[in-house]
């Protein structure tokens, strides 16, 4: 699979013909108690799937999870599995419109291609927002004119196996270091 992926075809797609586009709600991070739950609470940072703190609030400020997360003043892109609380309004969430296709795989291998296609776009000075992301493009594998789904849940699981399988090896090798 990784040796033929640069066979595959890309065409550009339009976010919002892709996904729906929501802003986050916003708890202003004052009015949270740092551990005060089990829900993730998101600052759009690049250290921990830009969760800064679980906590307990008020769930009409909830975010449905299952979503690719754009923190849209500093423009990290994360898959959220989980429901979460966001910090900032100008935080954007986006919903993939084939439920079908909303698989974890999917998403990881969307946030990758949002990060990549439009990160040199945005910047703290030109923070991205719903109504900026309504003309952006994403390149994403493609098959017949259509998106090619099937490709980057292959990908991205081709790439995990090759991760785990790293993984052991450095630790089988650090077990050997260590019994010497």
């Amino acid at each position: 699979m990784l040796n033929d992926f640069d066979k595959q075809k890309f065409e550009e797609f339009n976010v919002v013909d892709i996904f729906d586009v929501k802003n986050t709600k916003n708890i202003l991070s004052r009015d949270i108690i740092e551990n005060s739950g089990n829900i993730p609470y998101l600052c759009a940072s690049v250290e921990k799937n830009a969760v800064s703190t679980y906590i307990s609030y008020d769930q009409k400020y909830l975010d449905k999870g299952n979503c690719i997360f754009i923190g849209g003043k500093t423009f990290v892109v994360t898959f959220q599995e989980k429901d979460f609380y966001s910090n900032d309004s100008h935080n954007l969430v986006l919903y993939l419109k084939n439920e079908q296709k909303r698989s974890k795989l999917n998403q990881f291998y969307l946030a990758t291609c949002i990060n990549k296609s439009l990160r040199h776009k945005y910047s703290w000075g030109n923070s991205i927002s719903k109504n900026k992301i309504q003309t952006d493009k994403v390149l994403l594998p493609s098959q017949n004119r259509q998106i090619n789904y099937a490709i980057m849940e292959i990908l991205i699981s081709a790439i995990q196996k090759i991760v785990i399988k790293d993984l052991v090896l450095y630790v089988e090798r650090k077990l050997k270091e260590y019994k010497l």
